[in-house]
């Protein structure tokens, strides 16, 4: 039966060849010494020293020595941080890379960061995380093209540049001047910060959106759009912010889910009853009840709407006999408002309101229409919509189509025109404006009821103070004839987290229109001009084309600088076939800084392929950033600015809150690395605020506190302590000479570079994948798990007391550092100061080499060998067996019998272990016993004090083709042997007398 099943396995096993052979058996033979000789410690070589046996052996014994410190805190930490920066050549290393030869470029397109404060975590949860990525690629052997940016204009910076003086009396060029100054005081701070964060870019090559070429490119793009047709002037309803004078975008709104409204309940008289509706029963008079939020649109009302499905129905008050018409699905709710049943008089479709006609409840002889809409629900309200063109999107949407007056009642400062009556011209239309048209609703017997509404309303980000919507003359782009390319260009998109996907097209579809002008001095001018006499706007591609050139030249601040005669002169207007200069005035408008921004990917992006290869911002880009740069880059190329798109949360505080000043949560990354003013803000370092961003949950909000950043600085702690250790027994090894050849290694030096190989498959897997989090995960797991609980547990023996040069401590030497190269360059993109330290002290380089100018993990698949897994683990199995029938015990003094009968198990424990009884084999040293006796069945003459377990290992070999469950039996005796007094395994023969291991190397050095 043997026979038969050995002939079976030998298609596989042959290829190992025979254990007979050495160094050619089912692995290669154990590699294992011994000696008959003992040598006696005498109480003359005690005296002759101070101290005990132990101390007598210690100049013998190798253990670890490193000048890599254990722990750095403070001032030399950040000393040392700042050195490494310089010595290790941070600043020029994205500069040497962009001159090296490289297959592949890799694009991170750096979203601009807004150019009006200091640094923030914000800032440092965005930037690292881009870093991480950038080093990665670098490592591997990419060219990275990544050019940091800034976002410089807009009406934030202008506020605060200009502080208490306000805008009056100034110039717009004085206004410009203010701001780009505080601009580039703010850059100047956060490009210090993200520098010493450890970024790497080359620092004197960034972009700026107040930059002469960058505006230039900027009306390249909306040049190419305007002769597309997509950019025109129309006067419609936009956001109006009255605290900022200024059109807004969608995408400069903040929604205040608290927001307070006085929604009220007020009837439109029917002045004329839609035909379908004429019935017996309605002589009394009719009114339409309508519910609003914005009691101050009143006055502008030109309809009110319906949904032409649904069901209405006229209903009689029981309280006052007062007729109202509401949607039938409605009326319950209604009549609990009211506090009265409603009683049916009468039910109709929608359909059947055409034609009907109310009365204006506070504008005599005002006559408004009752129109079909399909924005119409009935979620809320009364299922009849009050319609002010003028003051709402969908409403405008009704006025266009059914040719209604879009007329303003509101002026810039958001409070009533004369066009209102006097008695609400000049009231702010959401405070005293309000209050006085509802006291004139309930003058004229039309107000039923008034409460307090709480819902999301849109504020205005940069002031805090809630918008309305006005209509005004205002340049736009026609987003909805770009919404489906942009959507389809989307789907081409890789986007992590992928459920980012639907809330990018979501914003889409909210976004008919972008309203890209605004009324400020601090930005790019429209460049465009207009007729001193009609107003007509004088704008093409000759005009735009020459601004930019003078743009690129002078930067944008010519726009006022210069004369009217050169920005528009006569050969531009003859091409425009328009009348003489003296006929037309500049423009007075800037372009939103969405579009600034948005369109970074035709100023920045290399001409070969202007798609980057990933855009990485917050959530709030969404709607931002992500979107703008898509509607440009679609408008113009019809495709998408980058081929993925990485969506990270935000960084709120320890406890889940929005850090505020007001709270006094905000966390100050200069803080975190330099330390506070007190002992309890300790000094960090660069590299602890960088491992928080790394260990996050980057697609959530980002928790950051004194818990969070003290375990990752005991998390790098520990991580230094496993480097030190394996840089302390590299001392003296040089691997370029030194190094064992794997197939000459013990078999679980093998094994661990097999896991190695393993461990930088998975590292680089997660990186890809932009998981910062599994990259610490997974090496915390090998750290912890493989080096520290098993393989430095195993080696330590072998590495302080076996010979130094012996082959077998040089194996181990071998894979430590393989193992300290391989950890060292998996941390690098996370921690490149830690693993730049670490290289400094590592052996086998050139002075003045780096490990971010030496490439990724070298790691090869001539390491994963067959049965090499099969082996070390089946041992471990076995010593886990073993040491459950010891607990709290120490195994190293105790004699293992091990037990298997013939077969793939036992011929993998004898390529561990080629003697029958062995005190120092591979298999000795993994089971960490005295000695390990090997046969396939346990004596009968066993000791009474013998402990016994049993257990099976499966093996699987060849991807299952060889599948074998093998039984195995353990017999533990404590040993006879003694301790020796240098090595302190059980080996000797007396405690006075030296192991056989340990006798020649004492020999040798005495």
């Amino acid at each position: 039966m043997l026979l038969c099943r050995v002939s079976a396995l030998c298609r596989t096993v042959a290829r190992w060849g025979r254990r007979s052979h050495p160094g050619d058996g089912l692995l290669h033979p154990a590699l294992s010494f011994s000696s008959s000789r003992c040598r006696f410690v005498t109480s003359g070589e005690v005296g002759a020293k101070t101290g005990s046996a132990p101390e007598l052996y210690r100049d013998t014994v190798l253990l670890p020595r490193s000048e890599f410190p254990m722990k750095l805190t403070g001032q030399k930490l950040l000393e040392r941080e700042l050195q490494l920066q310089q010595d290790c050549g941070f600043a020029d290393l994205y500069s040497w890379q962009r001159e090296r030869k490289a297959k592949k470029e890799f694009c991170l397109h750096d979203g601009p960061p807004y150019a009006n404060g200091d640094p923030h975590v914000g800032h440092a949860l965005n930037k690292i995380l881009k870093d991480i990525r950038n080093r990665f690629e670098m490592l591997r052997g990419r060219q990275i093209h990544f050019i940091p940016g800034w976002d410089c204009h807009g009406l934030p910076i202008e506020l605060k540049a200009l502080g208490e003086l306000g805008f009056s009396g100034l110039s717009p060029l004085q206004i410009r001047q203010k701001a780009r100054e505080f601009a580039e005081g703010a850059i100047a701070r956060q490009k210090a910060a993200f520098q010493r964060w450890g970024l790497m870019a080359d620092w004197d090559q960034c972009y700026y959106t107040y930059d002469g070429a960058y505006e230039a490119a900027e009306l390249k793009v909306f040049q190419e759009m305007h002769s597309k047709g997509l950019i025109y002037q129309d006067y419609k309803p936009v956001f109006w912010s009255p605290s900022s004078r200024t059109a807004l975008a969608e995408a400069e709104l903040e929604y205040n889910p608290e927001h307070v409204s006085r929604a009220i309940y007020t009837t439109f008289p029917l002045s004329k009853l839609p035909p379908g509706m004429t019935s017996e029963g309605l002589e009394g008079g009719v009114s339409v009840l309508v519910w609003t939020t914005q009691p101050w649109t009143i006055p502008a009302n030109q309809a009110v709407c319906y949904m032409p499905n649904a069901q209405y129905s006229v209903v009689n008050r029981a309280d006052n006999s007062q007729l109202l018409l509401v949607a039938t699905e409605r009326t319950a709710s209604v009549a609990a408002l009211l506090g009265t049943e409603l009683q049916s008089v009468g039910t109709f479709t929608g359909s059947q309101l055409e034609g009907g006609i109310c009365s204006h409840p506070t504008i005599p002889d005002k006559l408004v229409p009752l129109l079909p809409a399909n924005h119409v629900t009935m979620a809320k309200g009364t299922g009849l919509v009050h319609t002010a063109p003028a003051h709402g999107m969908e409403d405008y949407s009704v006025a266009s189509q059914f040719k209604l007056s879009v007329e303003c009642l509101v002026d810039d400062d958001g409070k009533f025109t004369q066009l209102a009556g006097p008695e609400l011209q000049n009231l702010p239309v959401m405070l005293e404006g309000t209050d006085k048209v509802i006291s004139m609703l309930r003058d004229a017997g039309a107000l039923l009821k008034e409460e307090q509404c709480v819902h999301s309303y849109p504020y205005d980000w940069r002031t805090k103070q809630p918008v309305v919507i006005r209509p005004s003359k205002q340049w736009f782009i026609n987003t909805a004839s770009l919404k489906d390319k942009a959507k389809e260009a989307l789907q081409k998109v890789r986007v992590l987290p992928e459920s980012a996907r639907g809330s990018l097209l979501s914003m889409l579809d909210r976004r008919t229109y972008w309203c890209i002008s605004r009324q400020r001095s601090w930005g790019v001018p429209i460049p465009v001009f207009y007729h001193r006499e009609t107003g007509e706007a004088l704008i093409n591609k000759h005009i735009v084309s020459h601004i930019a050139t003078l743009f690129k030249e002078k930067g944008s601040d010519c726009w006022w600088e210069l004369p009217i005669e050169t920005l528009l002169p006569d050969n531009v207007l003859k091409k425009s076939d328009a009348g003489p200069v003296s006929d037309y005035v500049r423009g007075e408008d800037v372009l939103d800084i969405w579009f600034d921004s948005g369109v970074s990917w035709a100023a920045v992006l290399e001409e070969s392929d202007t798609r980057a290869d990933v855009y990485v911002e917050g959530k709030d880009q969404i709607g931002g950033w992500f979107q703008s740069s898509l509607l440009t880059s679609v408008a113009v190329r019809n495709q998408a600015p980058y081929k993925s798109l990485m969506v990270h949360g935000f960084a709120v505080s320890e406890k889940g809150e929005k850090m505020s000043k007001s709270l006094g949560n905000v966390v100050d990354p200069d803080v975190v690395i330099n330390g506070g003013k007190d002992a309890s803000t300790p000094a960090y370092g660069a590299d602890v605020l960088r491992w928080w961003v790394a260990e996050s949950n980057i697609f959530s909000e980002v928790q950051i506190g004194s818990s969070a950043l003290n375990s990752a600085r005991d998390s790098i702690g520990k991580l230094r302590n496993t480097l030190k250790f394996l840089l302390g027994n590299l001392q003296g090894f040089d691997p370029r000479t030194q190094a064992v050849d794997p197939k000459q290694m013990h078999y679980i030096d093998q094994y661990m570079l097999h896991q190695l190989r393993e461990y930088s498959i998975k590292v680089t897997d997660a990186y890809s994948e932009y998981d910062a989090g599994r990259v610490i995960r997974v090496l915390q797991a090998f750290v912890n798990r493989e080096l520290s609980s098993f393989y430095f547990s195993i080696i330590k023996d072998r590495l302080y007391c076996d010979p130094e040069d012996s082959l077998g401590r040089r194996s181990c030497q071998t894979v430590l550092e393989e193992i300290l190269d391989g950890v060292t360059r998996s941390i690098g993109p996370i921690l490149p100061h830690l693993a730049e330290e670490v290289y400094l002290h590592a052996p086998g380089h050139d002075e003045g080499e780096t490990l971010f100018k030496s490439g990724w993990i070298k790691s090869s698949s001539v390491w994963r060998r067959p049965g090499l897994e099969e082996a070390v683990e089946g041992a471990c199995a076995i010593r886990d067996s073993f040491r459950s029938s010891i607990p709290g015990k120490n195994a190293a003094e105790y004699d293992l019998t091990i037990a298997i009968e013939p077969g793939l198990l036992f011929e993998l424990m004898e390529s561990l272990q080629e003697e029958a009884t062995s005190t120092s084999s591979q298999l000795a040293e993994l089971m960490t016993v005295a000695r390990v006796t090997l046969t396939s069945a346990l004596p009968r003459d066993l000791p009474p004090d013998a402990l016994l377990s049993h257990g099976t290992f499966l093996i699987n070999l060849d991807g299952g083709v060889i599948r074998e469950d093998s039984a195995y039996s353990i017999a533990a005796v404590p040993t006879a042997a003694a301790r020796c007094p240098r090595c302190r395994r059980y080996t000797a023969e007396s405690a006075e007398c030296l192991c056989p291991r340990c006798q020649p190397i004492v020999s040798q050095a005495h």
